[in-house]
């Protein structure tokens, strides 16, 4: 799992075989399209792996040997966006994204990334009807991303109303989703409602997450409600485990907030 906070918008590789949604115009394919379109399905999953790995060189390639296939493949474009958001190269990224929309409006993966992309770019408020555009297509497998990245967006955009809704949407699609639950106990937090942030926390402690952020927000909510010896204890499990950590140097130095 990538971070839990702001840091950790989450990318979807995934979907390479589309989103379910065919043009009003569908014909029957031809024996060469469907070839075409299977050799280009197989080069955007070699580039998705790639991508995956950091080689970005050869995703790169892979994924423009799937456009010589189907120059109109919405995740070979989706990928392309990714890799070179990646590499920085912004204006590269924005018109693969936009591409891979044009074509496939209601393409879920090619809206929640790029969503991603302007959030990452402080562009929050632009990103927001990306991850609510993904949602609109009802056979979005992981609509609960979405929901998190829209509420994280809208957090950094200072939305704290419509970022605890996008939230707590998430967490009716996946109960158990461990960034939208670690937000909500971090806003109960912030508001100093210690037992509604613990009740979050709890929560999120049932599928055993640890990082130095979790346990972080652990110990100042026990700090808050004045248990010391939790306090004490979730402290010792941050140095030991993090000792490097921006939040073990914060808990050695006294910062809490």
């Amino acid at each position: 799992m990538r971070s839990l906070t702001a840091a950790g918008l989450m990318l979807i590789v995934a979907g390479c075989a589309g989103t379910g949604h065919q043009p009003a115009d569908y014909a029957p394919q031809s024996d060469a399209d469907t070839e075409l379109q299977a050799r280009a399905r197989i080069h955007t999953e070699l580039a998705a792996g790639y991508f995956e790995l950091g080689n970005y060189g050869v995703a790169l390639q892979e994924a423009a040997e799937a456009l010589k296939s189907d120059p109109n493949s919405t995740p070979a474009l989706n990928v392309l966006g990714l890799v070179y958001m990646e590499l920085r190269d912004d204006k590269a990224a924005e018109a693969h994204f936009q591409r891979a929309l044009r074509i496939s409006p209601l393409d879920s993966n090619a809206n929640h990334n790029y969503g991603t992309f302007l959030c990452q770019r402080k562009r929050e408020q632009e990103s927001v009807k990306y991850f609510l555009a993904a949602l609109r297509n009802p056979l979005y497998t992981t609509p609960d991303k979405s929901w998190v990245n829209a509420g994280i967006c809208a957090r950094q955009a200072g939305d704290l109303v419509n970022a605890e809704d996008y939230f707590q949407k998430a967490l009716k699609v996946r109960p158990a989703q461990p960034q939208a639950l670690f937000q909500m106990a971090d806003l109960a937090y912030k508001r100093k409602n210690y037992p509604e942030a613990k009740t979050y926390l709890m929560r999120l402690q049932r599928d055993d997450v640890l990082s130095a952020e979790l346990l972080w927000l652990r110990l100042r909510v026990e700090r808050g409600l004045g248990d010391r010896n939790a306090e004490a204890s979730l402290g010792f499990q941050l140095r030991r485990n993090f000792p490097d950590s921006r939040e073990a140097r914060a808990l050695m130095a006294g910062q809490y907030e």
